[in-house]
């Protein structure tokens, strides 16, 4: 999964470089490419990375915990 994330990391680089690229030879035509590298980072690379990340943690711990005898205490105070 490593691999998957670093080669997606390349492909989303690669399409915002090369657009930076097309704009400042072509013109308006990079526009598209920086976008397109831009959404694949966004759709793809970042829940792959997320998942990949948090796949064997207990969530609960990075939780808050609201119970209801806390939350009394310092409504009273």
């Amino acid at each position: 999964m490593k691999y998957v994330i670093r080669i997606l990391l390349f492909i989303v680089l690669a399409f915002i470089a090369y657009g930076y690229y097309v704009k400042n030879t072509v013109g308006e035509e990079g526009n598209k490419w920086v976008g397109i590298g831009v959404l694949i980072s966004a759709l793809v690379l970042m829940p792959v990375f997320l998942w990949h990340r948090y796949k064997n943690k207990k969530l609960e711990d990075y939780m808050f915990k609201f119970d209801k005898k806390n939350t009394e205490n310092t409504e009273n105070q």
